[in-house]
């Protein structure tokens, strides 16, 4: 195998050492690709054409134009493109110490009123500064503007495994890549994960219960936990303020001093669980089912149901001593046989409400909506002072 050092012609710098194999035209190939230029012929050091492989001996040192005539780089100290009368379309481009080489044309043509563009546009109008070997100085990261190169060859966006994106499109903005920038945006959309609205179920939500003081609030506020199955948790404490517990099962589960305001509890199953001193201020439980409940707390904190929407509500056999019901909505309610001893029912809507059996003493009805409610069976008498503004 025979190897040969190869030069610009006219240059003595730069070179590159090949090895010769095949015909003449497999080495111009090698050449044009290891110069950057697009090699026509080939000199040897005298100014000698070759034209066949077999005159090419080891060692030896070729110089390679571009169609050019043979300068020789001993006896003329000019630049090879001031010597030629042209400035070569190729170019070298140094960008954060790894190096591009490309065409003045593919720079500017593509985008050109960009900042490559302006930059390569005209031969030094810029001031470009030069490394030792010739190659145009970009401080900037070579990750994101190889990318924004294939992007100017071709018209395609196309970035490898383990490239931000938004890096790309950082640089994009810098050099003024107009077209590159609409692209990259949409692309960066279209890579963001989708939000996750999927309810949080039962064996997840046991982990954050776990790691979690008993006493201490759980913040839980507008999470999705619609249809989980929550029945026989110690959730006491637990802010569920804005909470999605629509159709959830929390029988027998123990929600004390629990914050349910504005909660969404619509279809859900509470049969037996311990409400006291819960709040439930302006919360949707509309055709939910408290069967057994007990609001009821002994050292005197009351459960806050006010403005609550209960429409259609199961609460048979619950125990409501001293409750707040104020201005809430029972229309259609199961209230039968509970205990509302002392509650709030001012300017609650009671309209067709089951009232028989239930324990009305000392409570405020004061405003309430009664129409067709029922009151068989009472434990105690019902006053018109009760009922009356």
């Amino acid at each position: 195998m025979r190897r040969v050092t190869l030069f610009v012609n006219g240059s003595p710098r730069n070179g590159k050492v090949v090895a010769v194999y095949g015909t003449l035209s497999d080495l111009l190939s090698v050449a044009s690709n290891k110069l950057g230029i697009k090699a026509t012929s080939v000199y040897n050091g005298k100014g000698g054409l070759i034209d066949d492989i077999a005159l090419i001996r080891d060692d030896d040192v070729l110089f390679v134009c571009e169609g050019g005539p043979f300068i020789d780089p001993q006896t003329d100290a000019k630049p090879h493109e001031e010597l030629t009368g042209a400035h070569t379309d190729w170019l070298t481009l140094n960008v954060g110490g790894r190096y591009f080489t490309t065409t003045r044309s593919t720079l500017v043509n593509k985008e050109p009123e960009s900042m490559l563009a302006h930059m390569f546009r005209d031969k030094d109008a810029w001031g470009n500064k030069k490394d030792h070997r010739g190659a145009f100085l970009i401080d900037r990261s070579p990750e994101y503007f190889e990318p924004i190169l294939n992007y100017l060859r071709h018209g395609q966006l196309i970035v490898n495994d383990g490239i931000n994106l938004l890096g790309v499109l950082e640089e994009a903005r810098f050099f003024g890549i107009d077209s590159l920038i609409e692209h990259l945006e949409v692309a960066i959309k279209n890579s963001q994960p989708a939000e996750d609205h999927s309810p949080i179920s039962r064996k997840e939500f046991v982990r954050f219960l776990l790691a979690t003081p008993t006493k201490s609030e759980l913040r839980c506020q507008g999470l999705n936990f619609s249809g989980a199955d929550l029945s026989r948790l110690d959730l006491r404490y637990i802010n569920f303020k804005m909470a999605n517990l629509s159709r959830c099962n929390l029988a027998h589960a123990n929600l004390c001093c629990a914050n349910l305001e504005r909660a969404d509890l619509s279809g859900s199953v509470l049969d037996c669980a311990n409400l006291q001193g819960v709040k439930m201020l302006c919360s949707n439980a509309e055709g939910a089912s408290l069967k057994g409940c007990n609001f009821e707390d002994p050292s005197g904190l009351k459960a806050n149901l006010e403005g609550a929407n209960l429409k259609g509500v199961d609460m048979e056999g619950s125990q409501m001593t001293g409750i707040n019901l104020r201005v809430a909505t029972l229309k259609n309610a199961k209230l039968k046989n509970c205990n509302l001893r002392g509650a709030t029912l001012a300017g609650t809507d009671l309209e067709n409400c089951d009232l028989s059996g239930c324990d009305l003493q000392e409570a405020n009805l004061r405003g309430s909506n009664v129409k067709g409610a029922i009151f068989e069976e009472m434990l105690t008498p019902l006053h018109m002072s009760q009922s009356v503004r």
